[in-house]
């Protein structure tokens, strides 16, 4: 079978990633679960014409001197894929993920529409979305610049590796440019990026100091600032930003870091209660005054307390939203426990609701 058939297989059965391995059945994630697929082992010869096939003359030479490579590749009419090619037992292997073509809205991801909304409009500073490999950050990103596209008259610069959703000019103006494609690295670009006149920066990834440090900069000299990072929650963001810099500069960290934050948008994608589904615990700490004073004063632990009390300001921690799931029968008890922070905390207070109904 042709690799864009499989591909196309893909989207009709409601496939997020299918991984390619020699010598093994290709397996596939549905709703979050592994699971082979009745196709034969394929041979390494065959994975790597499907890694060539995808790839263009330049992602050739960088995967041939780097061993591995992101790149993405499109089905026009059909879908865009993020592809990851590296090499394991001296063969090339290759994962492939699903990205759809049209842009979703807040209220069709389940997604906490009008929290987002406020920080769309945020006029400078730094917004986050967090979470684990395949929670979905880059797609409530994409959503969010997709709503400020739409509503603001603007300049948007984004810095991706690779790019994945593609953003047409609507009210705002939007350049995209891609890792290895249009710059060297992120760092590169964001050394010029400020002389390109940008209102809002999205960087897809902040993967190194050198890149947080850069992205910091930019939200301080005015410029409201996208990125993603890979952490498990809010308070370990912070944690994680503060500790890549030299520890003599922790406290410069932190005032920046305070000076700057808008939000973080934290995500755990959890099967749906119907079996077919994922559905988003969002936790989400605001950039308010008391926050910023917790930041300041390395007081991270009291950040869940102010989160669980922050509703006002749109704020929740993770196993608020898992309790809001599960009461909204979107997610079942089990998946529920297993996903929250603290299980113990959220079966107290589903006994606590089920004693007051009897």
């Amino acid at each position: 079978m042709d690799i864009n058939e499989i591909l196309q297989l893909m989207i009709k059965k409601g496939i997020s990633d299918i991984h390619f391995k020699a010598g093994v059945s290709p397996l596939v994630r549905i709703n979050g679960k592994l699971i082979a697929t009745a196709f034969e082992g394929f041979t390494p010869k065959h994975i790597e014409e499907i890694a060539y096939k995808l790839m263009n003359p330049l992602h050739r030479q960088i995967f041939e001197r780097e061993k591995e490579l992101d790149f993405s590749h499109t089905i026009s009419g059909v879908s865009r894929f993020r592809v990851n090619v590296y090499r394991q037992k001296g063969s090339i292997a290759l994962t492939l993920r699903v990205i759809p073509l049209e842009m979703k809205k807040f209220e069709d991801l389940n997604l906490p529409m009008e929290t987002l909304i406020k920080l769309c409009q945020e006029q400078r500073g730094l917004i986050l979305i967090t979470g684990v490999t395949g929670a979905g950050k880059t797609t409530t990103m994409n959503t969010m610049i997709d709503y400020i596209n739409k509503n603001r008259a603007c300049n948007i610069i984004t810095v991706e590796d690779p790019i994945e959703f593609y953003h047409q000019d609507e009210k705002a103006t939007i350049s995209q440019r891609e890792v290895g494609e249009d710059t060297n690295s992120f760092s590169s670009a964001l050394r010029y990026i400020l002389r390109q006149d940008p209102d809002v920066i999205v960087l897809g990834e902040m993967r190194d100091f050198e890149t947080i440090r850069q992205g910091i900069l930019a939200a301080e000299t005015g410029h409201l600032v996208f990125s993603t990072i890979h952490t498990l929650d809010a308070v370990q963001t912070l944690d994680r930003i503060v500790s890549l810099y030299p520890s003599a500069n922790a406290t410069e960290a932190r005032i920046q870091l305070a000076n700057v934050l808008r939000g973080i948008v934290a995500q755990r994608l959890i099967p749906g209660i119907d079996g077919e589904s994922v559905v988003p615990a969002t936790e989400i700490l605001i950039g308010t005054s008391l926050i910023k004073k917790l930041i300041l004063d390395a007081q991270n632990k009291d950040l869940y307390k102010v989160m669980e009390q922050g509703e006002f300001y749109g704020m929740k921690t993770f196993d608020q939203a898992i309790y809001q799931l599960y009461m909204g029968k979107k997610i079942s008890l089990e998946n529920a426990l297993e996903y929250a922070t603290n299980p113990d905390n959220v079966m107290l207070k589903m006994r606590g609701i089920s004693k007051g109904e009897n």
